[in-house]
Formats: structure tokens, sequence, C-alpha cells
């Protein structure tokens, strides 16, 4: 018993040995090929007449690795291009928007995917243009602080209101949490917003879930997978949470998400216009583009962007211009009026539900106000960019990356 004992122990000692060394042959050989990787590279960086006889004799003696660096620079070079935004010159310009007019004329059911690239005009960056959010933090700049208070619906917004007013839109699907589609004074019955509303925070403890429309951005105190804002719903005492719908997060709210409304639309739609929105995300959500339908069966697709999308070779056309600018001369070659936006007539001042005096400190956020006030830049006088607050954008992005970080570790 006490042999068997015994042996049982040189066997779990001699295991853990072997399971030591070959962790150890591991990380030896992933330094070899580091170092390897650097050699061959710093080589490559020589023109080819510059390289001594060794440093030729290393290329051949590690063609694999040479191959590799080829198509990480071939892939970077791809990626850099892709990153880049392209502009259609006037002419070309003015010739694309009139098939999109014929198309919009033409379309039964038209859609519209917004993205981020829709409110850039009202002072609000995008996430992955050369000034984005995203593009920025990647590079480990630190974000400009918006005060989304001041942020009022641009041109296009008050285009896609008018168009649907006119029956031409019949539904808009909106990756935007900055609530300007609803401010615009489009119906909520004809948006939704897939990633939430920075406006609105609801009780999910109540049913149907309860809803609160508020004049400031209640996402303070929110990011990825901590959506409680501190306040409590008034008829149920629970903790009132964000609707933002976070990188690696599945969103299931009906209000404001309205999924069931998105797909609706797409199934019907024989026409799709996507503004602004670099389609990365929206690609994945399969039933928004009725791909199991035959090629000749599926909606139309017109994109508006400045960069690449992975959508263009399926475009029925691809407009490189600023959406402003596309809108402004379509609305022209519809020969149609664009509203224009008035604050005092904000829906969201009907909407919004007043806080409870006890709640009147929960929040720092500026409040919407029906009058503009005069911007005061007084306080910044460092000219230093401050980082982005808020659990909509900036935050939940760089707990993504450190995470992302510790799993390549």
């Amino acid at each position: 018993m006490n042999y068997r004992m015994a042996e049982e122990a040189d066997t779990g000692v001699s295991s853990r040995t072997e399971r030591k060394a070959l962790e150890k042959a591991k990380i030896l050989q992933r330094e070899s090929e580091r170092k390897i990787f650097r050699l061959v590279g710093r080589v490559l960086k020589k023109p080819e007449a510059e390289r001594s006889e060794e440093e030729a004799a290393v290329l051949l003696l590690h063609k694999d690795t040479v191959e590799e660096l080829s198509k990480r620079k071939v892939r970077r070079n791809v990626l850099k291009r892709k990153q880049e935004e392209v502009f259609d010159d006037a002419e070309e310009l003015r010739n694309k928007v009139r098939q999109l007019a014929v198309a919009v004329k033409q379309a039964n059911h038209l859609v519209v995917y917004t993205g981020a690239g829709i409110s850039t005009a009202a002072s609000i960056p995008d996430y992955r243009g050369p000034n984005g959010v995203w593009t920025q933090l990647q590079k480990g700049r630190a974000v400009s602080s918006s005060d989304l208070s001041k942020a009022e619906p641009t041109l296009t917004h008050m285009c896609i209101r008018m168009l649907h007013k006119e029956n031409m839109v019949k539904h808009v699907v909106s990756q935007n949490c900055d609530g300007l589609h609803l401010r615009s004074g489009l119906p909520r019955t004809a948006l939704s917003e897939l990633h939430g509303n920075m406006f609105i925070e609801v009780c999910v403890a109540c049913s149907p879930v309860r809803e609160y429309v508020r004049l400031f951005d209640v996402t303070e105190r929110t990011s990825l997978h901590r959506h409680g804002t501190g306040r409590r719903c008034s008829h149920c005492g629970s903790e009132l949470r964000d609707t933002i719908v976070h990188f690696g997060e599945r969103g299931t709210l009906e209000q404001p998400l309205n999924w069931r409304g998105a797909a609706e639309a797409a199934e019907m739609a024989d026409v799709i216009l996507c503004l602004g929105s670099s389609l990365k995300v929206l690609k994945k959500y399969n039933c928004l583009w009725c791909m199991n339908r035959p090629a000749n069966k599926r909606p139309k697709l017109y994109i508006v962007n400045l960069q690449w999308t992975p959508k263009d070779d399926l475009a029925e056309l691809k407009i490189n211009g600023k959406c402003d600018d596309v809108m402004s001369l379509l609305i022209e070659q519809l020969n149609c009026q664009v509203p224009v936006y008035d604050r005092a007539e904000d829906p969201i001042f009907s909407l919004a539900t007043p806080l409870r005096p006890e709640e009147l400190d929960s929040h720092n956020r500026e409040v919407i106000s029906t009058e503009n006030k005069p911007q005061d830049n007084s306080a910044d006088t460092t000219g230093q960019d401050t980082a982005v607050q808020g659990g909509w954008f900036g935050r939940g992005y760089g707990k993504g990356r450190k995470n992302r970080k510790k799993a390549v570790l």
C-alpha cells in the first residue's frame, strides 16, 4: 500500500516536472520566434541594395518569416486605405445624388440606416473617422468631451424627418445614442434606436417596462455591464437603468431599441439607404440585410459614407460625401423643403418626466432648456483635451480593450 502511494507521488512529481519543462520550452520558443521576427523586420526595412551578405543570408534562412511579415505589411496597407476618407468631386456627387433621388422616388418601402456620421455636423464625434472616438483611443490619445445638451438635430436629421412626413421614408434604424432623431420630430413608431438613447432611463422591474425620458444625459454613472443610474422608479422603487447597448452586450429592451420594428421594416424594404455608418457593427445583424434571400430579391442598397464599408461591394451605389451635403442635394432633387429645427418645439420637452424634488441633485449633467444659451468657454483655458465622460462612449471601449489585452497575454 505504502509502495503504491509512493509510486503515485513519484508519478505526480514527474508529470509536474514534465509540464513545467514543456511550458518553459514553449516560452523559449516564442522568445526565439520574436527575436527572429525583429531581426528579419530590421533587414526588410533596408533597401535591397544596402543589405549585407549576412543579412541576405538571414532572409534566405527565414523565408517563412519574410512571407509572414510581407503579408502583415499588405494587411496594414489595406487597413490604412480603408480608413482613408474619399470625396467624390462636385460633378460626380451631383450625378450620384440624381441616381439616389430616382431610387427614393421609385421606392415602395425605403428604410434608412444611420450611424455617427450624421451627427458630426452637431459637433458630436464619430467613432471610426480620422478624429473618431475609437481612432483616437486606439492611438492612446485623450478624447475631448462633448456637451451634448448643446447639440441639435442636423440638416440630415431634419431631412429624414421631412422624408418620413412625405411618406418617402418608412422607418429609420439608428445606431446613435444621441437622441437627435427623436428630437428632430421623427415619430417614435418610425424609429429603432438599436443601441439606446442617452436621454432615456427605464425600470425593468415594472411590467411593461416603464420609461422615463429626461432632459439630461442619464449615462453619467453607467458603463459596460453597469447600467444603474442611481435614481428610483416612482411606481415600484426599483433602481432605474440606462438603455445603452455596449459592445459585447445584447440589447433586449422594446423601447427605445424597437428591434421588432427594425426587423419588420427590413423585411418589407425594397431600398435601404445607409447614412454615415461604417456598417462594421450593423453588418452583424443578419435580420437587417435579408441575406437569406437570393441576391436579386434583396433590397437595393445605397451607401453614403466617406470611408470604406464592408457592404460596398453589395451596394447599388456608393456616394463618397458628407451626409449633410448629400441630403441637401437630394432634397433639391426631390423639390422638397427642409423644416428648420426649433428648440422651443423639440418633442423631448413634452415627452420628458420631471425629476422628483429629492432627485434634483442626482446628476451633474447640464439640462436641456427651451432656449439656446451662449456657450461659455471661459473655464477651458488649458487647451488640453479632457477624457470623454459618460457611459455611451469612451468608458465601455476602454474596459473592453483591457479585457482583450489580458486575454492575449
